[in-house]
């Protein structure tokens, strides 16, 4: 009886290694077969790119389309260009002393924008519409605003001046006259949401990039993350030779090499300071690189404004890694956080 038995054992053992050995199999060729897909569409007045890897062309293609649609769907809430968005719904009921309700979005990125204005003491504000409606004019029309004009618009900005009720979702502009400008963070929060949305369709791997805003997850196969490069202070074409690697991050490069103002020898970057009114002046770009994209995003605009020494340290408070390339005489000059060094192969000179 024990020889049948263990014939039959042996069987048996052998059944399920033969299954074991065709799952790995089936695995490894469902790996080996996936491809790269790139999609890209205009959105938000520049290129939404969209590149993940997966299985099956048709599959991939329906992922795209639902994921523009999403991105059309945000598009419509925020946008400041749309007369019928619902931030502009918003805006038009400034003063009115009247609660308005919010979506789900809306109150989202809200409440995000709030938590950076917090963060950044004030260096990010949303509130800033009315000035960079102003500066947009300007830069369209190339009449450089009156000084009294600036001081007119500054008045009637600042966050302080938005009422969030966290248990009604609700918010009230309390100053007549007051805009809402997403645009310090709305790019990178969409790209974001994009990211999320892809991690329900079962995609590991994949980048996001929204006009440099850019949110990652997993890496392409057989590579060690995503390769991002960063162009040099004031030149959009010439990038800085070494490149940064990500996994499971986002990446933000801000800075005024295609929206500026030049007056009197002076050029003012699109990025407004809120206690001025003015864009700033000094030739610099900021790289931040942060665990979602929205912070990435809103984090790059204050680091811009902030003094060097606070926005490493604001960077840091948030877990984020920040890069300023400042133009100084014709050369660049690299300030970096400590941890920065870990997305960047080779050694960097901080400062």
């Amino acid at each position: 009886m024990d020889e049948p038995l263990s014939m039959i054992k042996y069987l048996k053992l052998k059944g399920s290694i033969i299954l074991l050995c065709s799952l790995i199999t089936l695995w490894q060729q469902s790996k080996a077969q996936e491809k790269r897909f790139s999609f890209s569409q205009p959105k938000m007045g520049s290129p939404f790119n969209i590149i993940f890897y997966a299985t099956d062309s048709a599959n991939a293609n329906l992922i795209a389309k639902e994921c523009f649609q999403l991105v059309d769907s945000f598009v419509s809430i925020y946008s400041d260009y749309i007369d019928s968005s619902e931030l502009n719904r918003l805006c038009t009921r400034a003063g009115n002393q009247e609660p308005v309700p919010l979506s789900p979005a809306l109150y989202d990125i809200l409440m995000q924008s709030k938590f950076g204005y917090e963060k950044s003491h004030g260096s990010f504000d949303i509130s800033l519409g009315p000035l960079t409606r102003l500066w947009r004019k300007a830069r369209k029309e190339k009449i450089f605003p009156a000084d009294s004009m600036v001081k007119e618009k500054l008045l009637i900005c600042g966050f302080d001046k938005i009422r969030i009720d966290t248990l009604a979702h609700t918010a009230e502009l309390l100053q007549k006259g007051m805009q809402l400008d997403l645009g310090g963070i709305g790019q990178g929060y969409i790209a974001q949401k994009t990211i999320d949305f892809l991690k329900t369709k079962n995609i590991h791997n994949a980048l996001v990039d929204v006009s440099g805003d850019i949110a990652a997850i997993g890496r392409p196969p057989g590579k060690a993350g995503w390769t991002v490069a960063i162009n040099v202070p004031e030149q959009g074409e010439t990038l800085l030779k070494k490149q940064l690697l990500i996994r499971d991050m986002a990446v933000t490069t801000s800075g005024d090499v295609y929206q500026f103002f030049e007056h009197d020898g002076k050029r003012y970057s699109h990025i407004v300071d809120p206690k001025t009114g003015y864009g700033i002046t000094s030739q610099k770009n900021v790289t931040v690189i942060a665990k979602d994209g929205t912070m990435a995003d809103w984090l790059t605009k204050a680091c811009s404004i902030l003094p060097i020494s606070q926005a490493k340290k604001l960077a840091h408070s948030l877990g984020a890694e920040v890069l300023i390339g400042e133009m100084k005489n014709g050369k660049i000059k690299l300030y970096i956080s400590k941890g920065f060094g870990k997305y960047w192969g080779g050694k960097l000179r901080v400062e």
